[in-house]
């Protein structure tokens, strides 16, 4: 018995992406500078960008925080595909997509709305984006929301530095974190 024709199949996800009947669609990209990405959206935005993803995880995850509905739709996702293109290009220095953040706890997406104030090019530092968001002894508490940042790249926990300027802690390893810093200039 043969599998279904690879025509037939890319015209059921993208139907099915289309009918807003999926809870989640997703693709994994290959071949970014910064390695093997999962990236998911909902109806309503952007919801996952994920290092090395381990695809039955992250489904897992998905299907948890948004519903069961989750298929790999490669076209669904063509806009963050650019976008992020354009950004290891270096020729986009600020996303323009929807997010969503439902899944997010409340402290968390205080912390990462005012992460996504942080510019291209900038750092700033975990005690900084404490003392915004109203909690000016609880950067270690935004450390962990950096660390569990369903969005990284897109919602920029790369630009968070240690008091001193050091590079401490990214949940895609400091090897990438120093990438995107010297992509953006932040780094010399």
């Amino acid at each position: 018995m043969t599998g279904v024709p690879t025509v037939l199949d890319e015209r059921f996800r993208a139907a099915a992406a289309a009918s807003g009947e999926l809870d989640v669609a997703y693709d994994v990209l290959d071949d970014t500078p910064v390695g093997r990405l999962l990236v998911g959206i909902s109806d309503r935005g952007l919801c996952r960008v994920s290092f090395d993803p381990s695809p039955e995880a992250e489904l897992e995850r998905l299907a948890r925080s948004f519903g069961p509905r989750v298929l790999r739709a490669p076209k669904a996702i063509d806009r963050v595909r650019r976008e992020l293109d354009e950004y290891f290009t270096g020729s986009r220095q600020a996303f323009d997509l929807e997010l969503d953040l439902r899944a997010t706890p409340e402290f968390h997406r205080r912390v990462l709305e005012e992460l996504n104030r942080v510019e291209y090019g900038h750092t700033t530092t975990y005690g900084t984006l404490a003392a915004q968001v109203g909690a000016p002894r609880a950067a270690r508490a935004v450390g962990t929301v950096m660390n569990r940042n369903p969005i990284p790249i897109v919602l920029p926990c790369h630009r968070v530095v240690g008091a001193s300027g050091s590079l401490t802690g990214y949940g895609g390893g400091l090897d990438r974190k120093e990438w995107l810093l010297r992509l953006e200039g932040a780094l010399l």
